[in-house]
């Protein structure tokens, strides 16, 4: 099966050379990956996870050079048959990529939120979107109240932006 590294370093040609989209896969990656950890995911929730934050907003790239910018509606349609297709031929179970998929196509949605690797995810997206946009910023308090749940996502949002 694909390596966390190697679909990292295949997320990062797929970038076509945005450092901004490779730097934000990165740092969602690195908090959803340490959050995980924290928080004692089993060893295939937390691969799962980890895969679906590498591949997060593989939509991006496209809708930016379609809409001119990338909404978080398109992302959550566009992007599960793009990351079917990243990890086509990757070795993984279906199971996994089903869920990988689920994770992409709802990563910008905080309601009927269904396991514990998809509200990390959530979580680790917007500690990085905040730090990058100010509406992200302007949001915290609610993002807070509303979807922070995880004791280890919690405790670094109040670290950051208390």
């Amino acid at each position: 099966m694909i390596t966390v590294s190697e679909a990292i370093i295949k997320m990062i040609g797929n970038s076509e050379g945005s450092q901004y989209d490779i730097c934000h896969f990165l740092k969602v990656w690195a908090y959803a990956k340490n959050i995980g950890e924290q928080e004692g995911l089993d060893e295939l929730t937390q691969q799962t996870l980890e895969f679906a934050a590498i591949v997060h907003d593989i939509a991006c790239p496209s809708l930016r050079r379609e809409y001119g910018n990338s909404p978080h509606d398109l992302q959550e349609k566009y992007g599960p048959p793009m990351v079917r297709e990243f990890y086509r031929d990757s070795g993984m179970s279906e199971e996994m990529l089903e869920r990988i998929c689920y994770l992409v196509g709802h990563h910008h949605t905080f309601t009927d939120v269904d396991g514990l690797d998809y509200r990390i995810l959530l979580e680790a997206d917007f500690l990085v979107n905040a730090g990058e946009n100010e509406k992200y910023r302007n949001s915290v308090d609610r993002f807070r109240q509303e979807v922070f749940r995880t004791k280890t996502g919690t405790a670094l949002l109040n670290s950051m932006y208390s």
